[in-house]
């Protein structure tokens, strides 16, 4: 399943509108006066989509933050993905702390994803052997058709029973903390946030190649169940069909 697509301008109006569908997502979730679950994502566009969370009024107080993967650095630090989403939405949102659930990737990193299995377990209250279900997962995708921390080749990918795990990413030579395809792919509803024409490769191999994962990791999304994606002008040109 490939999904909804929606394609914008400019990456500050495809952010804004991502969060406004993330918001109605999470509206729906808490309307029976329950705890939602919402995972996200680091990068320089999810920032625009933490900007647009911060400046809408909303009360975060039922929703619970996770995220889709973290890198092998303190939370202070400039690469942090934790940092990013503190500075640029859970301190201007006064986001509450007790609802933070960051990976402690100052960790070793096998301990820091033991112990965000362990989180998220407590969390949803699933016992071994089963997957958490989030209400809503924001997800990346880089030029190289990463998404989360799985890049090409990595074996993870084809895994469908790991809840998270620690990766070395060559590319990048650095650890990684991320979430598994058994997770991502359980979740209520994915939206996809992309932009920049660095990725219209990436987008046209991952929506209209062959299904080769391995490959291409941000397939794995067809396996999915409601996800939408939203995409810049930039990023979509000559990947994606208009609507």
């Amino acid at each position: 399943m490939i999904g909804k697509h929606h394609t914008y301008a400019d990456p500050k109006e495809t952010a804004a509108a991502s969060a406004k569908h993330i918001l109605g997502r999470l509206e729906d979730a808490t309307a029976g006066g329950r705890l939602a679950s919402l995972a996200v994502s680091g990068g320089s566009t999810p920032k625009l989509l933490f900007e647009a969370f911060a400046g809408t009024p909303f009360d975060w107080t039922r929703v619970h933050l996770f995220w889709v993967d973290e890198r092998g650095v303190p939370p202070d630090h400039e690469q942090s993905n934790y940092r990013l989403a503190e500075q640029a939405f859970l301190r201007p949102a006064s986001f509450p702390t007790a609802n933070v659930h960051r990976i402690q990737a100052e960790l070793q990193p096998e301990l820091a994803a033991e112990q965000y299995i362990a989180d998220l377990r407590g969390f949803f209250g699933t016992a071994v052997g089963e997957v958490p279900k989030f209400d809503i997962i924001h997800q990346g995708m880089g030029p190289d058709a990463h998404t989360a921390s799985l890049f090409p080749g990595e074996p993870l990918i084809e895994d469908r029973e790991t809840l998270a795990a620690a990766l070395y990413s060559q590319k990048m030579s650095q650890w990684r903390i991320t979430l598994a395809p058994a997770v991502l792919l359980a979740a209520r509803h994915t939206v996809m946030l992309v932009t920049g024409a660095d990725k219209v490769e990436a987008l046209r191999h991952v929506l209209g190649s062959d299904y080769a994962p391995l490959q291409y990791p941000t397939q794995i999304m067809r396996e999915a169940g409601d996800v939408v994606w939203f995409m810049d002008r930039a990023s979509a040109e000559g990947a994606v069909e208009p609507l």
